[in-house]
This record gives structure tokens, sequence and C-alpha cells, in this order.
């Protein structure tokens, strides 16, 4: 039985193109077609579809609009966005993701890129991951609002943590849903976590950025998106910018430092978190604390292979229950090298369990 797609977008021409799309697929077919949020609001309240691709900016109710209605009435929705390049509608994709969209695709500038390979193969393969997978609709409905770190929440300060001595590093990996995900993670981290995080999110130029500065605003440790010769600091977590692959490089004087670079895309991924991974082959850290949240595909595993090689390593993968997509953390724990499974709510607590505190 064929997935079926409501499709939202003012465009005739852009509704046009992405039906054709979806319905090249022979797995779906578009049941509906919105030209606003509130045209799309009516239908949800009385349909459930497999997947819901919806546009950012539309008149009367927005993208945006749609899903805080939508979280307000508890109405279950599988979301994927579609998003310009621009600074604005990238802090409101972000902002559309906390809220539960599971990822999004860029809309194309022309007519002749909206026909293309990229943008087909980004609505397929998320439409095809997504809906394979419950959880997806859950995520919806679940808390807009980040709860300050380490206050009002499940997730509970360690008794007995390791204090100062073994030179530690955090390295996280994630992908479709984890914009949301990170949600559950980075704000329980405490001020002085006793080591850095570089951390991979499979994202466009320019949506890191602000994935950055909203996590940033609500979190204890410090995060931003890493820059060139960035110097690896205690308590701050280094976002890789979305177009760029990210290397960590030991220096002459003991301190490790971003090193960003522009090279070919690994399997559609730029950033990929296999080069990250690898790069920590010949850093100095003592042991690297390895976290694999929800995503499409293997990345991360094949770069934690070569790296448990090398270094000491701790592998922490987020369940498969609490996963929007349970790719990336299977495919790390089918490859035999995961050290803990944990539900979302536990990873923070798990890290700094394996890490301690300054």
């Amino acid at each position: 039985m064929k997935k079926n797609i409501l499709v939202v977008d003012d465009s005739a021409l852009m509704r046009r193109v992405i039906c054709d799309i979806i319905t090249s697929d022979g797995t779906f077919q578009v049941t509906d077609v919105c030209r606003d949020g509130l045209e799309a609001y009516e239908k949800l309240k009385s349909t459930t579809y497999d997947a819901v691709v919806l546009d950012v900016n539309m008149p009367r109710m927005t993208g945006l609009e749609l899903l805080e209605k939508l979280q307000q009435d508890g109405i279950k929705a599988t979301v994927l966005m579609v998003s310009t390049l621009t600074t604005r509608d990238a802090d409101v994709t972000i902002r559309a993701m906390e809220l539960g969209a599971i990822d999004f695709v860029t809309k194309p500038n022309n007519i002749i890129e909206a026909k293309g390979d990229d943008f087909r193969r980004g609505i397929l393969n998320i439409l095809q991951a997504v809906t394979k997978s419950e959880n997806s609709k859950n995520a919806l409905n679940a808390p807009g609002k980040v709860t300050p770190a380490l206050e009002k929440s499940s997730l509970k300060r360690p008794k007995t943590l390791q204090r100062a001595g073994n030179n530690k590093l955090i390295a996280l990996a994630c992908s479709t849903g984890g914009p949301k995900a990170l949600q559950s993670v980075i704000p329980y981290l405490p001020a002085d976590m006793n080591a850095p995080m570089v951390l991979v999110q499979h994202m466009p130029k320019g949506f890191t950025k602000s994935m950055a500065e909203r996590l940033n605003e609500t979190s204890k440790v410090e995060v931003r998106e890493a820059e060139e010769g960035d110097v690896l600091k205690k308590g701050c977590v280094y976002i890789a910018p979305g177009g760029q692959h990210m290397e960590v490089q030991k220096k002459a004087d003991g301190t490790h430092v971003i090193r960003l670079n522009d090279a070919p895309a690994i399997g559609g991924l730029r950033p990929c978190a296999n080069i990250t991974y690898k790069s920590l082959k010949t850093s100095g850290y003592d042991e690297i604390v390895c976290v694999v949240l929800t995503g499409m595909g293997a990345d991360g595993t094949e770069g934690i292979v070569a790296l448990k090689k090398r270094k000491p390593v701790h592998v922490i993968s987020q369940d498969a229950k609490s996963c929007v997509v349970y790719g990336m953390p299977k495919a790390v724990v089918d490859a035999g090298v995961v050290n803990e499974v944990v539900p979302l709510t536990d990873v923070a607590h798990t890290i700094i369990k394996n890490v301690g505190v300054q």
C-alpha cells in the first residue's frame, strides 16, 4: 500500500514539482495539496497522513504557525520542511524542528534546480526514512520549550563524578531528528563539563549557525558554530559548519584546534562525521567519548571503528525507541563498538558520567 503524503506550499508551480517528485517513487502518493497552513490545518484535523511536506513562508498561516497549532491541539504528524537558504528562514526552520518537524530540504532558487537530482533525492530519501518510523509522529507532540540546563528535568546530576585527570573529548554525530534530539542533550550539560565537545549535525550552510545560537541561549555550556583555528576548551560545544568538513588537529603546544575544509561531500554529506572521527586518531586526548544520535544512514561508524584502533574510545548510542530514525545508532551498534545504549533522556547524564566535571 502506498504512503499518503500531504503537500503544503503557496506556489502552484512548486506544489506541482514536489508532487511529481513524490509520485515518481511508487512507494508514495500525494493524497492532498494545500495552499497555506490554514488549509492544511483543516485537513490535518480530520485526516491522517504518513508525512507532510510543508513550506515555511505562506500567507494566512505559515508553516511555523501550523506546527505550533498542531502541537497545541495534540495533532500528530510527520513533517518535512521546505526552506529557502536565507538567514531568516534558517532561524524559522530551526525553530520548526524544535517544535518537532523531522527534517528539512532547501528550496531551489529556480525551476531548473527544483527539477534537479539534489532536490529530488533530498525529499525522497527523508520520506523513505521517516515513513518507516513510528517515532517520527511523536516528535511533533514533545514539549517545544527547552528546559534550562539541569533544572526541572528527569536528568539528574551524577552523585559521583570523575574529577580532573584524564584528558577527554566528546565527539557527537547526528542527522535526521538531530536538532530536536539535541535539545534533550546540550541544555542538560553542566557549565563545568570536564571536556570539550565537537558536534556534527548534517545540515546545509547557514542553518548550523542558527542552531548553535538557539542551543547557546538555552544551555549552560557555551555552544558555537566552529570556526577555523578555534582552540578547543572544556565546557564548550563546537558545531561543524554546514557545507564544511571539520577536523581536530593537535598543536605542538598540546592544544587542539578546529580545522575546516571544503573537500568534496562524502556520500552526499558535508560535514561528514567520519572525517571528524578519523581526524581524532592523531589527537592528544586520552579517551574519546563518541556519541551517536538519531539519523539516516551509517555516518560515524567507519570513523569510530578506525579511531578505536588507535585510541581508547567509549561509545554511547541512542536507543531505537527514542530515535526518530534508527539508522546511524543502529549502524554503530551492529559494528560491535558500542559501550552503552541509552534512551535520549539519559544521554546527557551518560556523557557526564564518563567525562566528569572540573
